[in-house]
């Protein structure tokens, strides 16, 4: 579990984490991973700042609002599964977007795919399906 179970939790170890990497304090792997992801969003960096009133934010994408927990999650998942190759070839498929986009601008258009597995697989009620998942990143390139 990345910092805990419940909504406040996960965000609280955001906020943490940005905020130890501001102070220069000694930061583990996960927390360098965060601080790396979040300098690569200073349009987030306000909300991060916020303090204790970030935990509660609810983000509507019906108010044009982006999630700065969600996306910046997404990110980190996204990295995770290149850097194991799971699904099996997607670290090719991020090898070949990135050359032509850029690692980050890959990584958001690889975001879409991982957010439409995950909400076909929660509707449906079961596992996401890797291979549709892999398909749908390869048509990508």
């Amino acid at each position: 579990m990345l910092f805990g179970s419940t909504r406040e939790e996960l965000r609280r170890g955001w906020l943490d984490a940005w905020r130890r990497a501001r102070t220069d304090a000694v930061l583990t792997p996960l927390e360098t991973q965060i601080a790396a992801l979040v300098g690569e969003h200073p349009e987030y960096h306000p909300w991060l700042e916020r303090g204790d009133a970030a935990l509660t934010a609810d983000f509507g994408p019906e108010r044009g609002e982006s999630n700065p927990f969600l996306h910046l999650s997404m990110h980190l998942a996204l990295r995770e599964q290149v850097s194991t190759n799971r699904p099996a070839g997607i670290a090719a498929v991020h090898t070949r977007l990135a050359s032509r986009y850029g690692a980050h601008e890959a990584e958001h258009r690889m975001m879409e795919m991982l957010g439409r597995a995950l909400w076909e697989a929660q509707r449906a009620g079961r596992a996401p399906d890797e291979t549709a998942y892999l398909e749908s990143l390869r048509q990508l390139i």
